[in-house]
């Protein structure tokens, strides 16, 4: 999508802190970290939610939860961590396009909402 924040930065025009990258998946460190370890994993197909999913290939899909695993694991998520997709403008998705919130580094809060 032309004017996606996020395609900008699989493309290489917008810099970012990239932490993994294959194929069909780009990750980076968020610019506005609401954990000591806040990594976003989006697809490098366009779409815009998990409302939207069905327009991704199953292995696009996998590799994304793939790539969420191997980050944890590079890092050292041994504790835990959260994973989280916002879907739409009730959950306060600022971007449209797919993206996986990995959030770790200390103690979560049992409450999310």
């Amino acid at each position: 999508m032309e004017n996606c924040l996020f395609c900008k930065i699989i493309h290489g025009e917008i810099p970012s802190s990239k932490v993994y990258e294959n194929d069909q998946v780009y990750a980076f460190r968020d610019i506005n970290p609401q954990a000591p370890v806040h990594v976003l994993v989006v697809p490098k197909k366009h779409v815009s939610s998990v409302a939207e999913i069905s327009q991704l290939a199953d292995a696009d899909i996998a590799a994304c939860l793939h790539a969420v695993s191997e980050i944890a694991v590079q890092e050292g998520l041994s504790g835990g961590y959260r994973v989280i997709s916002n879907c739409g403008p009730d959950a306060c998705q600022s971007v449209p396009h797919l993206h996986f919130h990995i959030l770790g580094g200390r103690q979560m809060a049992e409450q999310m909402a």
